[in-house]
């Protein structure tokens, strides 16, 4: 069974809506699909195609570095589960179909087909959105167009069989973002191998299992473009920017403020952003991080800081 995934984020800045597709791989609704598909968001709502009813859906884990997410859809029971193949057997020329949610439409899935042109690709995939990037290895390269909303559906292959996730259309291996005539799927054998680590809660550097837990800042990369755009004058040039801080959040009861520079998370160093969400990525809501920021005067300050939750990375 496929499904249509919508999400909505929420912040301080306001909301937005974004979509993608799943597939069904338990008969008690666990759905496999992209993890930028689910990326930051506030909530997941998840339309079954076969009845057109429309449920929510808990994130149970997610792989950010692999693009793999496990949902659980609430309240079903009974569902049919796709069918899969050995991606290990795919070979160049043979037909597939590229099916998904093109445009965020809804409703009956969108077909594409084409054939396997290339395997053990690497590409760098983007989120228009967010402007986040992944350079992702061990891809099937495909000639079956797809376009957002595709991402997270399956790519079959003549028996109707899974072979991988949509995941990426591309030109000259960078995600486009918009129709191409070439795209990319991860092997659905290495789907699944994630998805069967994420559900025995199993963590590790790349997998996250349940809620994110949040400092409750905004942070940008310390620039000096950046920091003049913000109004900040710092007096440190490596660190996480601090654009603002949640009310009533961590890093605002411990006087965290805009124009303050993160540089270390439990004694780890923050030089950029990256450093910050990867030295958070451990953590869940009310585990406790010590944080060192530089405020505003040059002061090096400190606070033991209890997380709350947060949407998936």
């Amino acid at each position: 069974m496929f499904v249509n995934v919508s999400t909505t984020t929420e912040t301080s800045a306001g909301s937005g809506q974004a979509a993608g597709t799943g597939m069904v791989i338990s008969s008690s609704g666990e759905v496999l699909t992209n993890n930028h598909v689910i990326a930051d968001s506030s909530t997941v709502r998840v339309e079954l195609v076969a009845t057109g009813k429309t449920h929510t859906a808990e994130v149970i884990g997610y792989d950010v570095k692999h693009d793999v997410a496990l949902l659980q859809i609430d309240n079903v029971s009974d569902l049919q589960s796709v069918s899969f193949a050995d991606a290990t057997r795919v070979a160049i020329g043979d037909s597939v179909v590229a099916i998904g949610n093109a445009g965020g439409r809804g409703g009956d899935p969108t077909v594409t087909s084409g054939s396997v042109t290339a395997l053990d690709q690497k590409v760098t995939a983007g989120d228009q959105g967010t402007g986040k990037t992944e350079t992702l290895v061990g891809m099937i390269e495909i000639s079956a167009p797809i376009e957002p909303g595709d991402s997270g559906g399956p790519l079959v292959n003549s028996d109707g069989q899974v072979i991988g996730m949509n995941t990426a259309a591309a030109v000259n291996g960078r995600f486009s973002g918009q129709n191409s005539s070439t795209a990319f799927a991860i092997p659905i054998n290495r789907a699944i191998g994630l998805a069967q680590q994420i559900r025995s809660g199993q963590e590790s550097a790349n997998v996250h299992i349940g809620a994110r837990g949040l400092l409750g800042v905004r942070v940008q990369e310390l620039t000096s473009q950046g920091a003049s755009a913000l109004g900040c004058s710092v007096a440190t040039n490596a660190g996480a920017l601090v654009a603002g801080a949640e009310s009533g959040s961590p890093a605002d009861d411990a006087g965290m403020a805009k124009c303050d520079v993160i540089v270390s998370v439990d004694g780890k160093n923050v030089a950029t952003t990256s450093d910050l969400n990867e030295a958070m990525f451990p953590y869940h809501p009310d585990e406790r991080v010590t944080v060192r920021w530089i405020d505003q005067s040059g002061t090096s300050r400190e606070a033991d800081l209890k997380l709350i939750p947060g949407p998936p990375a």
